[in-house]
Order: structure tokens, then sequence, then C-alpha cells
């Protein structure tokens, strides 16, 4: 009878030791590298469904002047924690065995771009783009914020405001919206009008008409 309590107590202690050992793997991974795992994907946009809710309370508007912007309004890349500032934090969440110097820069890993499946393992070839560029925002209610308002929106790892992904696209896109540009996958449309109303919505920005018609219309493909 003795000898059968030992074998259940040691069948009931094998699942527990599992985690111990996984929790102190994740550690040393942490240890190592200077940073949990990364997740290799932004937050996740709302549904659909939801998005089209979203899409339905944004205020219609004419686009705005462009008169006044300028990127230094929009502060970035501030200071994250960790030593680490805005860019650095994308690149090490979206990447793929990430690992960082002491100043939180990548000496290793991998970035799959979103917009177009290319994969690159050099830092210097990924941009962190803005989902709605800044300068889109200006034009769309932010050129009435504040500084801290728009220091926020141009550092915001809350919502898929932020992307890795290849530098010459993002550069293609400039501040173009929907209506203007959406990522070559054209599988990656409906994530992408998610992530846009997803941050319109966050900070109260408004849409115009046909933006508003180029979201719909990825929201179909969804």
């Amino acid at each position: 009878m003795q000898r059968m309590r030992r074998k259940l107590y040691a069948r009931r202690r094998r699942p527990a030791l599992v985690a111990l050992f996984a929790a102190l793997f994740a550690g040393l991974l942490m240890f190592t590298t200077g940073a949990p795992a990364a997740q290799a994907e932004p937050p996740t946009p709302p549904s659909a469904s939801e998005a089209k809710t979203m899409l339905g309370g944004l205020s219609e508007e004419a686009e705005g002047s462009s008169d006044g912007y300028s990127r230094d309004k929009f502060p970035h890349w501030i200071d994250q924690g960790s030593g680490c500032n805005t860019r650095e934090a994308v690149l090490k969440r979206d990447g793929e065995g990430v690992e960082t110097g002491s100043d939180c820069y990548p000496t290793s890993g991998s970035w799959t771009s979103p917009y177009d499946g290319e994969t690159w393992t050099d830092p210097s070839d990924v941009d962190i783009d803005h989902v709605v560029p800044l300068a889109e925002a200006w034009r769309s209610g932010a050129s009435g914020w504040t500084q801290s308002e728009r220091q926020a929106l141009a550092n915001d790892l809350d919502t898929a405001q932020l992307l890795a992904v290849t530098d010459n696209v993002n550069q293609s896109k400039g501040d173009k919206d929907p209506a203007e540009w959406m990522p070559s996958k054209t599988g990656y449309h409906c994530q992408y009008a998610r992530m846009w109303i997803w941050v319109k919505d966050t900070h109260g920005m408004t849409v115009d008409s046909a933006e508003k018609s180029a979201l719909t219309e990825a929201l179909g493909t969804c």
C-alpha cells in the first residue's frame, strides 16, 4: 500500500515538475536575451464585426490640411523601460529569436513583414510603420491635440498602431490612407482595416468618405 501511495504521489508531482522546469526555462530565456520570448505580432485588433461598429461610430469629415505638420510634433521614439525605446520594443515584440545587446538594439533575429511576406535578418532593413501615418493623423484631427496626445499616438504599443515591416514598403506607403494604399498581400487587408479602425477609434480621429468606403470594402474580405 505504501509503495502504491509513493507511485501515485510521483504521478501527481510530474505535471508540477514539468511546469516548474518550463518556468525556469522561460526565466533563463529572459535572462540570456534581456527580454521575454517575442510574441511575434502586435496586439490583436477587434473582430471584423466589432471594427464595423467602430467604423460606423467614427465622425466622417473631409480630410483636413497638412499645414503646420511636422513629425517633431509627434515625439518618438520614447523610452519604454528596460533601456528600450519604442522602436526597439517593437523589434523585440515582432521578431523571432530576437537577442539584444546591453543597449537593447537587436544583435540577431528575423522579422517577417506582414505587408509583403518578406523576411529580414538585419534590423536596418526593417522600418517601424505607424499604421495610421502621423501626417494622416494630423489631417484627421491630431492638429488640434496636445503634444502629449500626439506623443501617445506615435508610441502606442497598446493598439496595433506600430508594426515591423519592410523598409521600402513603408516608404512607398508614406502617409496614404486605405483609399490610396493597401498592403500587397491581399489576404492581410482584413487585418489591416481592423487595425486602422481600432487606432482611429481609440484616439478619436475622423475618417473621410473615400477612406471609409475602402475600409468597408476591406472588412468585406474578412
